[in-house]
């Protein structure tokens, strides 16, 4: 969870697209494709119509499906309910949930159009992240300084009700579209926290979300100067934001004896950020690998000419960690450049890529994962923290940071040694 802080903090996620709710995490690949799969289909055409019964390549009895639409179209009471298409997408969206994945999602023409509109700003919202787990609708991260924020939302709550109404059975993008609206407009949301006993009611006024990309600032201690980075989005012109204030930090008097890097509560964004993001704190060495199907791998290695490759430096992270900003985590700790302080990471390490469909709907569907320097599957284990530190309830109300209070205290009280390449020694 994230707070109002007592030292400014400093935020390195990867990614823009933060104005308004997003559809689950921010989407790394942003493919509108038009493809056709061309396959061998058996088909029987003694009915006078041809109909697909088998696909040969996985043997798959596509007649059973065929069945059951001729079953509803000439036995359903009421046939004048029935909507054939409807009928056909309803077959489709439920052959795309069968997967497993909350990140391949077929989404229809209404829906395609408020993703696009998602991701190039245009909407209003509350300013938070959601994401679909267990078949719960789970807020990520409320953005900093968002009316979510100010109202209270906080990362891991479960959203039970939108205006009074369940959510359950809902999609992501079903709630996502419940939750938008004008801005000014109120939306009241009913949700679930693990440290409450009861539901909880939050009133949100919408609004459109304007988020600082980067914050900095240096915290003086006994010990010496400290620099602390806030990155809260991977914009347009963030990577150049994050060079300029990493020269300041570099020319600073007294000079800065280390570093924090707060990724908490960042959604991730493109894997070309978290490159060049990590690349500014290492020499060398691989920040990660791209695995696509059935091909080699894709490596990433580190860009050279670094800013700060030795300076101390910690990495403050969450569960609304998400996506690129896991894969600068993850890089950082598995090069042994930095200590990781705070809770494990959200644990989103795919990409997904969007594929046009008939009749202006889409397919979004995961194509790629991430792999960390040592091969760990950032999907199905985020990253761990070196040093565990959660933020309750109360710290939070009473506006404390004992994630940044670690970090400073590791800092101050560890004298750590850099190795000649992209290592530290404790």
């Amino acid at each position: 969870m994230r707070s109002s802080r007592s030292v400014t903090a400093a935020l390195l996620p990867v990614l823009t697209l933060f104005l308004g709710l997003q559809i689950g995490m921010v989407y790394e690949v942003q493919k509108s494709t038009q493809r056709t799969m061309h396959t061998t289909m058996i088909v029987s055409r003694g009915t006078g119509n041809d109909v697909v019964i088998e696909d040969p390549q996985t043997q798959a009895d596509l007649s059973f499906l065929w069945t059951v639409w001729q079953t509803l179209l000439h036995s359903y009471i009421a046939p004048q309910d029935l909507r054939p298409n409807a009928l056909v997408f309803g077959a489709a969206e439920g052959l795309v949930r069968s997967v497993g994945d909350p990140y391949t999602v077929l989404m229809s023409a209404k829906q395609t159009e408020r993703f696009r509109q998602t991701i190039s700003g245009t909407l209003e919202g509350i300013g938070a992240e959601l994401k679909e787990k267990d078949h719960l609708i789970v807020v990520v991260a409320p953005l900093k300084g968002s009316p979510a924020e100010k109202s209270g939302l906080r990362a891991d709550d479960v959203i039970a009700a939108v205006d009074g109404t369940s959510v359950e059975g809902l999609s992501l993008t079903e709630v996502v579209s419940r939750i938008r609206g004008s801005k000014g407009t109120p939306v009241k949301l009913t949700v679930y926290r693990r440290t409450e006993s009861k539901p909880l009611t939050l009133t949100i006024i919408r609004a459109a979300i304007q988020v600082p990309s980067v914050e900095s600032t240096i915290v003086k201690t006994q010990t010496g100067a400290l620099a602390v980075l806030t990155l809260n989005e991977f914009g347009e012109n963030s990577m150049i934001e994050v060079r300029s204030a990493l020269q300041q930090f570099k020319n600073a008097k007294p000079a800065v004896r280390g570093i924090v890097l707060d990724l908490r509560d960042n959604g991730g964004g493109l894997l070309e950020g978290a490159v060049e993001l990590t690349s500014m704190f290492v020499k060398k060495g691989t920040i990660v690998s791209v695995e696509h199907r059935g091909e080699p791998l894709e490596v990433h290695d580190a860009l050279g000419h670094p800013l700060f490759p030795d300076l101390p430096m910690a990495v403050l992270v969450n569960e609304g960690t998400a996506s690129s900003s896991e894969i600068t985590a993850g890089a950082l700790q598995d090069l042994g450049r930095a200590t990781i302080i705070g809770m494990k990471t959200y644990g989103k390490g795919t990409v997904q890529e969007v594929l046009d469909l008939p009749g202006g709907s889409s397919l979004r569907v995961t194509v790629a994962r991430w792999l960390t320097p040592k091969g760990k599957n950032l999907g199905k284990e985020g990253v761990m923290p070196d040093i565990v530190v959660d933020l309750t309830t109360a710290d939070i109300d009473a506006k404390k940071d004992r994630q940044m209070d670690a970090a400073v205290e590791w800092l101050t009280s560890h004298r750590v040694a850099a190795r000649s390449g992209t290592g530290v020694e404790r």
